[in-house]
This record gives C-alpha cells, structure tokens and sequence, in this order.
C-alpha cells in the first residue's frame, strides 16, 4: 500500500514541529513528508534576533534549533527557497515556485496538509518604507540585512518606529551598539500590549536609559538622500535624522494562500481552528503557529498571538493528530516577557481595554514592591498591576513592571488564570522564600491581597 502524503508548508517552529512529530510516530513507508520553505533558514528563534543585533548572542547559526540537512536526515524532504503560491483543495494538491531555480513551477499531491505559513511584518504604505537602509525584523535573513546596514554604515543614528516588544528590543539592541536612538511610537505610552499607566513606567525607563521616546505621534515617511537611502523620518510635525531604520509595528497572520482558497478567518485574519488544530470544516488540513487564531481562556474569545511557545505547542498537537493520534490545544492567557536593557516588562491575561471588551466588570490595584528582601542587598522596586472581576473575584489579568526577577514572576498569575483561581485563593499560593529571592510576601501575592479586599469593597 503506498504511504499518506503529508504536505507541510512552513519550515519553522509550528510546521517543522508537525513534521518532527508526525515522524517519529508514522514510518517513512507509512507517511512521506515533504515541507516547503521560501526562506534560507529553518526551525530557528526569531525572538533572537535583537540579540543577535545587539551583540549578546551569536548568530545566525546559534538561533537555528535543527538545519535544514538534520531533518532530511530524519527522511523529511525539506526544500527550501520554495515558495507555495496555490492551495488546490479540491485536487489535494499545491503548487510552489523555486526561488533559485529560475522559478520553475510544479504541483506536489497531498493526502494531508499543514498550514504553518507564520506572520509577516506591517509595513505601511508610505513615502520611503522600501527605501534602503529601511528593515524589519522578522526572520533571519532580515537580522542579516540589517546587520550589514549597520556594518556599513558611517552614522550613529537610529531611528525605531513602533514602541511594541520588537521596537523597545531594537531599541535596546542599537543602543548596545553605540547608537542614538529615537522611538516614535502613536499610543501615548510604549508598549501598547500594557495599560497606559504600566506603560508610562517603561517610558520614564527609556529615558533614562537615553533612548528618546516621542510618543502620540504618526510617522508620514521615509525621506532619502542623493544615494536612495534613508536619511530620516517625518512624522506630521517633525523630522528625525537616521542612518538606519527599524521598523517594530507588529506582525499579522500570513494568510493570503489561506484566504484565496475560503478558509474560514477570524477578526484579525488568521485562520480558525478546533482543538486538534484542524481547519475549521475541513477534513484532512490543519495549521498552526503565528498564521492561526487561538481561543483566549479569560475571555472566551479568539486571538492572534504570535509567539515561538504557542508555534512549537501547535506543532506537537498537529503532528500527532496527522499521524493518527489524537492531542488538543484548549488555549492561551496571552502570556508575554520582555526586557528594555535591565527593566523587565510582563503581562498575562487581559488589559483593561480587553476586559470592557469582554463585557467584565472589574476592581484594578496596583502594587510597589521590591523584588528581594527590602534589607537584602541589590532590592529593586517592581510594580505589579492586577485585574479581578468584580463579583467573583476570579483573576483576569496581571501586568508587571521592574528589573531583576520581575519578568518572571508573570508566570505565578499564568498558572493562576489557567487554572481559573479568585484573587483569594491566590493569597494561599505556597510560593518560595528566601530573602534572595523575594520578601515575605511575594509581590504578585501583595497584590492578589489587595485585589481580594478590593473586591471585598466593590460587593459591600
């Protein structure tokens, strides 16, 4: 009996996974594999590059997790430079495009497909954007092509557009490189994925970490000098000069093969699944990774999220479930973690603008700690906002805001809001202590007792 096809199309974290997967439970007689992928990398970190750029890591070659050589030696045909430019549903076949072949193109049949086609980078349409010494940071070879730039590069200023986790991480990774740096960001605080107040907590840090932060302002181009490169930013009332530009205004599924083909999309255009990763109304096609929407478990509604864990945990479930198995993903909390050179920034269920949203009433506290015994050397402060509902007391959200062992905390309120938990019951958390490590009460636990007596108040 001749073996299943499966078609992968995506060679990173969420394709390269279900390939992985479905591998290692299906023989090579019982299921051929073969994945396509448009780039020179495979199955590597993207949240290295800033890293990368900014001199803390090697690269590329230390964020490639498996080449392309190591999964054909597992008998996956990875071809890469391969581009799929049609989904043939009907006729359970693809059509791709090489990239380096003179763009020879061909139809490849499948029995299975997977959908791992990522996210791609927002770029406005404006004046200059495709100017030289203009980069986004999405993939690998784009840390490269921003690295020559700067290699290049005679001038020391940098101008960042967007103060989201890719802006403050460039911006943190240009000033390592001896940079000026502007941000110019629309929202009236960095880091819209915070609420304002947390958010003004990262501005007053960059600015005392020397990056110039203009916040509530709207970039109108990219202006060029006598070589075609750019040499500055406008926005509606100033110029900012620049020798190099980054670009940090976010990402959105990559789901153009998806949308000619009908499959069914959600608000923000990924594709919607079920449990086991499966297209909704289709039989034999499942996706993952940055190019799908995903059920938030706090608020009950889909989202895209584009993060490596979510991707590599697609991939497990997909693999298992094309070779026969059965895995689900029930969800996410929107879990997230990042750093501005020593601040930490943390977040996990949702802001306030999501929860009126959600239709949740809701008591907010935030909290001032210190992330260490306050006698214990090296003390710093933390900031710690939380959200609970008004009537149950059930955790809906947690920011945290501060420098060494923040970040991390975030992950007590992750397990909390998975496992569904009030504030008060949260107070009980048996967490560690040493004077080291934490006060006696932990930050997140000052702040879900005061979260707890705010909703004592809120019912009186």
């Amino acid at each position: 009996m001749a073996a299943e096809r499966l078609v992968v199309v995506g060679g990173d974290a969420a394709g390269m996974a279900a390939a992985s997967r479905a591998r290692r439970l299906r023989k090579p007689g019982e299921l051929a594999i073969t994945a396509f992928e448009r780039g020179h990398f495979t199955s590597y970190s993207a949240c290295g590059i800033p890293y990368w750029v900014g001199g803390e890591v090697d690269g590329p070659d230390a964020l490639i997790a498996r080449t392309a050589e190591q999964h054909r030696a597992r008998d996956i045909d990875l071809r890469m430079r391969t581009e799929v430019t049609e989904l043939d549903l009907d006729r359970g076949r693809v059509r791709t495009r090489e990239l380096d072949n003179g763009g020879r193109e061909s139809w490849t049949g499948f029995d299975k497909l997977v959908l791992a086609t990522g996210a791609r980078p927002l770029r406005p349409d404006l004046p200059g954007i495709d100017a030289p010494g203009v980069h986004g940071v999405q993939t690998l070879d784009d840390g490269r092509a921003l690295l020559d730039t700067l290699d290049a590069s005679s001038g020391r200023r940098a101008v960042v557009v967007g103060a989201g986790y890719i802006g403050v991480e460039m911006a943190e990774a240009l000033i390592r490189r001896g940079y000026a740096v502007t941000v110019l960001e629309r929202s009236s605080q960095p880091m819209s994925t915070l609420d304002p107040d947390m958010g003004a907590l990262v501005h007053e840090a960059m600015c005392g970490m020397g990056i110039e932060t203009v916040r509530g302002t709207t970039v109108t181009g990219v202006l060029t000098g006598t070589d075609g490169r750019a040499r500055a930013v406008t926005t509606e009332d100033a110029e900012y000069p620049a020798d190099v530009v980054v670009l940090g205004l976010g990402v959105r599924p990559e789901t153009t093969l998806a949308a000619a083909a009908g499959l069914p999309l959600g608000e923000s255009g990924g594709l919607l699944t079920d449990l086991a990763m499966r297209v909704r109304g289709q039989d034999h096609l499942w996706a993952g990774g940055d190019c799908v929407e995903v059920m938030d478990l706090v608020s009950g509604r889909t989202r895209h999220i584009a993060l490596g864990t979510h991707a590599n945990k697609h991939g497990q479930v997909i693999g298992a479930n094309v070779a026969g198995g059965y895995a689900t993903f029930p969800g996410v909390v929107g879990t997230a973690v990042s750093k501005v050179c020593d601040l930490e920034i943390a977040r996990t269920g949702l802001l306030e603008r999501q929860a009126h949203a959600a239709g949740r009433r809701f008591v907010t506290v935030t909290v001032e700690a210190t992330n260490r015994a306050g006698y214990y050397p090296g003390a710093r402060p933390m900031h710690v906002k939380m959200l609970a509902e008004r009537r149950t007391g059930q955790l809906l959200g947690v920011q945290i805001v501060g420098r060494e062992g923040a970040g991390k905390r975030v992950d007590i309120a992750a397990v909390a809001l998975t496992a569904g938990m009030t504030v008060e019951q949260m107070t009980a958390l048996d967490l560690g202590y040493a004077p080291p490590f934490s006060p006696v009460w932990d930050p997140v636990l000052v702040a879900a007792r005061k979260a707890a007596a705010a909703v004592r108040d809120a019912g009186a």
